[in-house]
């Protein structure tokens, strides 16, 4: 379509509202906006015209607004009566233009000042081009207002001080194209951004679910808000809240049976492992300046581990590494002396170790040498030693304890 012909268009662009539902409530408790214009029976997505840079930078910011303006006219009931929040697009290099001015002032206009906490600003800010510095201003003065920031698109290209900066209420993450492959090996991506949504007081909110499996996920993933076509296609109308709230709470019970399930499973093979260990350690008595004790504790882990040493209280290492390569156990008598104590948690791993007097299996990490998945589980010998003792991949994969 000659971009002209769609400006003369722009009062036919249809403004549909996408419901997104809570995790907690399992209701709608906003809507995104969508705009679509039907040319010679096919539609168009008014967000795609909006970031096509070969475009001039005013007609996009036209079809913005015109966009923008029908939603919160055609909202403004819904918002003011039954308190619905409202996510609307907000193209970040088009906002600058004008720092913000013409895009926030049509919201003041048309909403109040009193309505505007309902409104979330949908920016990606990966698609920036400018100083992002230069963003933070405008989305700064605009937030004084009550107006909130939802970081679009977010995952393996956002900058996390980008977002740190925006401080957004909510973080939006795509999961359209994700098979079981793609979600295990972005995982660490969805690690960080689970972690530091956590940090900064942000919801996650798991956008274009499509099948039970992606909802399954996003749900296990901490999403507390969900929208895709799975759970409701886009509407020109609002819709009643609750209308998937029976079917969304059953399947969301059925998630939290599977899940308790797998997690009683991964327990009972957690507590299997740390009784072999402690049961072997038992037996053998390793000391830390005796190799021959040391290699008889090997034989006995060779099962499940690949390296162990013996640290004392403070995370000095007073053992060699003891190390299997290629089916063989080797002495690194280099790491002796080696301090661990700047390790996350090394420390308090010890003092709760020492006040238990239970062993302790680490969360799943990267091994610094080998790169492989691997957790450690450590436990208390004699005189305020501590063994450690890194488990394979291999077992912790067969025995469903990766994660």
């Amino acid at each position: 379509m000659d971009v002209l012909d769609f400006l003369d268009k722009l009062d036919d662009i249809t403004v549909l509202f996408e419901p997104i539902y809570s995790a907690d409530e399992h209701v709608i408790v906003a809507y995104e906006v969508i705009g679509q214009l039907k040319v010679n029976e096919e539609s168009l997505n008014v967000l795609d015209f909006t970031y096509d840079e070969a475009i001039p930078i005013d007609i996009r910011t036209d079809v913005e607004h015109a966009l923008v303006k029908k939603a919160i006219q055609l909202a403004k009931e819904n918002i003011s009566r039954n308190h619905v929040r409202l996510y609307l697009p907000c193209n970040p290099n088009l906002l600058m233009e004008d720092f913000g001015d013409r895009y926030f002032q049509m919201l003041k206009d048309i909403l109040g000042e009193e309505l505007l906490r309902y409104i979330y600003l949908v920016i990606p800010e990966h698609k920036f081009q400018g100083e992002i510095e230069q963003l933070q201003h405008p989305i700064r003065y605009i937030k004084t207002y009550g107006v909130k920031v939802a970081l679009d698109q977010i995952g393996s290209e956002s900058n996390l001080d980008q977002i740190l900066m925006f401080e957004p209420a909510t973080l939006k993450i795509n999961v359209s194209q994700l098979n079981y492959n793609a979600w295990g090996a972005q995982n660490h991506v969805f690690t960080t951004i689970q972690s530091l949504a956590v940090k900064i007081g942000a919801a996650l909110m798991f956008d274009n679910i499509q099948t039970d499996y992606q909802l399954h996920h996003a749900w296990k993933s901490g999403a507390r808000f969900f929208k895709g076509v799975y759970l409701q296609k886009p509407a020109a109308d609002f819709i009643p809240k609750d209308t998937l709230k029976d079917r969304f709470r059953n399947e969301c019970k059925q998630f939290i049976a599977a899940e308790k399930r797998l997690l009683e499973s991964k327990f009972a093979e957690m507590k299997s492992l740390g009784k072999k260990i402690t049961s072997i350690v038992e037996i053998t008595k390793p000391d830390a300046n005796n190799i021959d004790k040391l290699l008889q504790l090997a034989n006995h882990l060779k099962d499940f581990a690949f390296r162990f040493y013996i640290c004392n209280e403070e995370g000095f290492q007073i053992s060699p590494n003891i190390v299997r390569h290629k089916g063989k156990w080797d002495v690194e008598e280099c790491a002796v002396g080696k301090n661990w104590s700047w390790r996350p948690y090394f420390l308090f791993n010890i003092i709760k170790i020492r006040n238990t007097e239970k062993g302790n299996l680490s969360d799943v990490y990267s091994d610094i040498e080998t790169g492989e998945l691997t957790r450690t589980f450590s436990m208390a010998l004699k005189d305020h030693e501590y063994l450690f003792v890194d488990i394979n991949y291999d077992y912790l994969y067969e025995h469903n304890i990766v994660n």
